[in-house]
């Protein structure tokens, strides 16, 4: 599983470094860049972002004040040039603070601290994957769902539509993508776009990028591609 993540830096170095430092990472997908908070706010609207590099320093809003504002917070990296931050930052529990020019060594460390901190909430929110079958909410009640009726899931913003085989309609609940997607079954659903997370075992054919499950076509995203092969353990 990757880490969306974005970069929120006003000087087009230190971004275009840190997009560099990124593309070199398996695990780690660049969601987008922001040239300051006002900008990282509107990604962090329209994506689920797992985590943020981001500069102290900014024009508007400094990176301090902007995690500040947050209520619900990705995980954070300071990547800055002052080292009279460091205290301040480990106060608002980021997962670690580089110092510019950040060399690939200490940005891949970096990395690899964020992805084993998911991997261990990933682990905490699995602990109950035994179960085949989830509840959510729909107009005041809470639903059924087992996870085997799931063709395939649709992000809609503070929504999604659960597409089950055993109705005509999808089931649609008030969530984010990133949460339900906590709540399957691991190996058995991906999410192969940014609003779309299919099951593995529905899938019927894979053709330009578009998966056909019965008369539905979803989109597969270039960075998801290779996750998909491997999940559907296609010998490419």
């Amino acid at each position: 599983m990757k880490l969306r993540c974005i970069v929120v830096d006003d000087e087009p170095l230190g971004r275009n470094l840190m997009v560099e430092n990124i593309h070199l990472i398996p695990f780690l997908e660049l969601a987008g860049t922001a040239k300051n908070a006002f900008e990282a706010m509107e990604l962090l609207e329209s994506n689920e972002i797992d985590l943020i590099f981001l500069d102290i320093q900014m024009p508007g809003m400094t990176g301090t004040k902007f995690v500040e504002s947050l209520t619900h917070k990705p995980m954070i990296i300071f990547v800055t040039a002052y080292e009279e931050f460091a205290v301040e930052s480990y106060n608002l529990e980021v997962i670690d603070y580089l110092m510019k020019p950040v060399s690939v060594e200490r940005f891949t460390k970096a990395a690899n601290k964020a992805y084993e901190r998911f991997n261990l909430v990933v682990k905490e929110n699995n602990k109950s994957t035994d179960l085949d079958y989830m509840f959510v909410n729909v107009e005041y009640s809470l639903v059924k769902v087992n996870f085997e009726t799931i063709t395939h899931i649709e992000g809609l913003k503070d929504y999604i539509k659960i597409f089950v085989t055993t109705a005509t309609h999808p089931i649609l609940t008030k969530s984010t993508l990133k949460g339900i997607e906590e709540k399957l079954p691991e190996g058995k659903f991906l999410r192969v776009q940014k609003s779309f997370i299919v099951n593995l075992d529905k899938i019927e054919s894979i053709r330009n990028h578009r998966i056909s499950i019965g008369k539905f076509e979803i989109p597969v995203s270039d960075s998801s591609m290779d996750s998909l092969l491997d999940a559907i353990k296609y010998n490419k």
